[in-house]
């Protein structure tokens, strides 16, 4: 999955341009007028070692389509803002290419990107997208695209099988109140064991506490949402305060996480053996049993699911992390790189690369679910709702603070709906610039 999943994008720019983008979608067309041209595309090297052969069809069928050749550029994630934004000031940079979805509102905001709106249509599955990578791909009010999705990352429920049996549990929970019950048995089949938690859950992992939030208030306008030139909150509305008042049970009874930490060390600590659960991404798993930083002994004992929601069928929605596909306003080739999107995110494609990653559309998942049983969690989570975090350059990482203090609070019993109305004043000021 990508690297930057976590990774929180910071500007300084103004938010008073951040739907007009890198020009008119009326105006842009796809083109496959190729002969004896040759354009250069960036994608990173999670496709060079994980996917080469989707990657040469695409090219295959984009020359044979337009008579044009494709060059591809491969790229590494560190420091790679910086040389985006070296690129995308000037001309003769790539045609076409690929960045973290959290990275993406600093160029719709700078009008780096082409406006794909007008041929959005020509795309396939793009009334399928997944939520989270179309929304970053997106201005923040919803009504104009700039960004292809890619491919995504989710996280998930990750437990102990071993423990949950031994406590009786021999079914995953498939709703909330199942997961409660089972988290309860857990926790009485552990009760003599030192700091053990049923399901660790820090007081400041943000991630998990929207998700809930989420659960209730849904999945548009999570955490803020633009309204004309200015933004305001959602933090306070009470269908989010009762799905975090459902996070802030959880944690209270079966997490002895602490209150003034994060999920950052959650691996390193469930190989310890005396966590049962954990909400994190897939890769996790790898974490947890890791030889060197894990316990390997627990690689047959762990299993993940979609973390349950109210109802069975509907997981409580996920962040999702991943990359996107733009077209420079700036490339020279800008209407035959936006024909390599297309083809390189058509159904075929996506279906095949569906084996390695999460691919962008819910009505292509079940392809990636089938290729290993170990997918399912993931895939779960990724076919059902999914929030992203305000689609602005000014969200930044005191944002994320705000929150994590918010929730920190809420943990060590703090009222939910006044501690999320402090973060909610920071985060609209700053979105607001």
């Amino acid at each position: 999955m990508a690297a930057i999943a976590t990774v929180l994008v910071a500007s300084a720019c103004s938010s008073s341009s951040s739907s007009s983008g890198g020009g008119d979608s009326k105006g842009f067309a796809l083109s496959k007028d190729g002969k004896g041209k040759k354009i250069t595309v960036w994608l990173m090297e999670d496709a060079q070692k994980g996917w080469p052969d989707v990657v040469e069809a695409a090219k295959k069928e984009f020359t044979a389509q337009t008579g044009a050749e494709v060059d591809i550029q491969w790229q590494t994630w560190t420091n790679y803002t910086t040389k985006l934004d070296t690129a995308l000031a000037a001309s003769g940079g790539p045609d076409a290419l690929e960045l973290g979805n959290t990275q993406v509102a600093k160029y719709i905001e700078a009008g780096s990107f082409a406006d794909l709106t007008g041929v959005k249509s020509q795309f396939d599955n793009s009334d399928k997208w997944l939520d989270s990578l179309a929304a970053s791909g997106q201005s923040p009010d919803g009504s104009k695209t700039y960004a292809v999705p890619y491919y995504a990352g989710a996280r998930v429920l990750i437990y102990r099988k071993d423990l949950f049996e031994a406590a009786g549990v021999a079914q995953a929970p498939t709703t909330l109140a199942e997961l409660k019950d089972a988290l309860t048995k857990v926790k009485a089949a552990n009760a003599n064991v030192p700091n053990f938690s049923a399901l660790y859950m820090p007081g400041q992992n943000w991630y998990s506490a929207v998700s809930f939030g989420a659960g209730q208030f849904g999945v548009k306008g999570v955490i803020a949402k633009k309204d004309g030139e200015k933004w305001t909150g959602n933090l306070t509305d009470p269908k989010f305060v009762e799905g975090v008042k459902t996070w802030n049970d959880l944690q209270k009874e079966y997490s002895v996480g602490g209150t003034t930490t994060d999920e950052a060390t959650q691996d390193a600590l469930m190989a310890k053996g005396n966590i049962a659960a954990i909400i994190g991404n897939g890769w996790e798993v790898t974490s947890v049993a890791d030889p060197k930083t894990g316990d390997p002994a627990l690689k047959d004992k762990l299993a993940t699911i979609a973390l349950p929601g109210a109802a069975a069928g509907a997981p409580t929605p996920a962040f999702l992390g991943g990359s996107d596909l733009a077209v420079p306003a700036k490339a020279a080739n800008a209407g035959l790189g936006a024909t390599f999107l297309q083809i390189y995110t058509n159904t075929a494609q996506q279906t095949a690369l569906a084996k390695f990653a999460i691919p962008n559309a819910k009505n292509l998942v079940a392809a990636y679910k089938a290729a290993d049983p170990t997918n399912k969690a993931a895939g779960d989570a990724a076919e059902g709702a999914t929030w992203f975090i305000p689609n602005s350059p000014l969200w930044s990482g005191a944002d994320e603070t705000a929150l994590k203090t918010a929730f920190g609070a809420i943990a060590s019993g703090g009222d939910a709906a006044a501690e999320l109305k402090k973060a909610q004043e920071t985060i609209v000021k700053d979105l607001n610039g």
